[in-house]
Order: structure tokens, then sequence, then C-alpha cells
């Protein structure tokens, strides 16, 4: 899989649900969880689609604020079932809306318009791969 230049300059790596990423932070706070898990309070990564990709359908654990940087892209919110069900769309760009939020435990998956998007998402509690799943 060759990195796009993007991808290159902002060292990201290859994402397992599709697109590119890097953890830029996560807190030094922590919460141990109900079930006892230990997280960061928060964590941030930048999250690069390229034009025309979609990533595959997945949730995390925790919610999930995708903010607008450039481009846009279009994420498709599946409910919390068992698998994702009736889908429900949002843009998330500049243009439209700068934050959008996915719920805990919510499909998603996400689209590039025809152009490469950028965002930041910012995951509390702290995204880690323990809690996410895909479909």
């Amino acid at each position: 899989m060759t990195r796009p230049p993007a991808a290159e300059r902002l060292d990201l790596a290859p994402h397992p649900e599709g697109g590119w990423y890097r953890q830029t932070w996560a807190s030094p706070v922590t919460v141990t969880l109900p079930d006892g898990r230990v997280r960061p309070t928060a964590t941030l990564i930048l999250f690069l689609l390229p034009a025309g990709e979609r990533s595959d359908w997945h949730r995390v654990a925790s919610d999930e604020l995708w903010v607008a940087q450039t481009g846009e892209v279009t994420l498709e919110l599946g409910g919390e079932g068992e698998r994702p069900g009736e889908v429900t769309t949002v843009a998330c760009s500049l243009a439209t809306e700068p934050h959008v939020l996915v719920p805990a435990g919510w499909w998603q998956r996400t689209v590039a318009a025809d152009e490469d998007a950028l965002v930041s998402c910012l995951v509390s509690p702290g995204f880690d791969f323990d809690d996410f799943e895909l479909a």
C-alpha cells in the first residue's frame, strides 16, 4: 500500500479500519472504568481519508468527537445494535458541521468526498485498540 503524500508528510500509519492515522496526544490523567480497565481521560489522533475512499464499519467503546481540518468526510452512523443498522449520515467539514459526535458503542464508517479529508478525532475516555471492533 502506497502512503499518500499527506500521510507521508504527517507521518501517518495505516489504520485497521482504513485511512491513515497517528496519535498526537494522550491525557496524562487516567480514569478507571466500571469494569476495571484503566484509560487516559482522552486521546487525540489525526485521521486522513484519501479522496474517494471509505473506512470499514467499526465501533469504539468511548464517545468520539470528529473535528474537521480539511476536506469533507461523511460519517455514516449505524446505531448501537449487534451489527450496523439503519444508516444516518452527517457531513463533517469546515463548511458544514466542524464537530460531529459519535456516541460510545455506535457503528460508524466514513466516506471521503472528491478530495482528501483530514480530521482530528478526540476520544473520551481515551482510545485503546482493545475497545475497537470491526463489523
